[in-house]
């Protein structure tokens, strides 16, 4: 499912209009990115929980070249699925 694709979803279980369907879908996305750029977690109760993980600097080797390379640190988002989730797809 593509973004076009969700927000046709949403509009049809909202019985909202394409148009409002996107705006709140980009208004939601854009709290969960803000709320993870400040280091919080963002907990969806029974879909699941959004939180960033610090992934430490470490070296690593060109594959084309064999040469040591420094890998800098780096934030990443994480996604843990909550129970309800995790039970509607298994």
């Amino acid at each position: 499912m593509n973004k076009k694709e969700l927000v046709e979803s949403i509009a049809g279980a909202a019985d909202i209009s394409k148009a409002a369907a996107e705006k709140a879908l980009n208004g939601t996305l854009a709290a969960v990115a803000e709320a993870l750029k400040k280091g919080d977690k963002v907990t969806l109760v029974g879909f699941g929980t959004f939180s960033v993980y610090k992934r430490e600097a470490r070296t690593g080797r060109n594959p084309q070249s064999g040469k040591t390379i420094k890998i800098p640190a780096k934030n990443i988002a994480k996604f843990k699925a909550g129970s309800k989730l995790s039970e509607a797809i298994n």
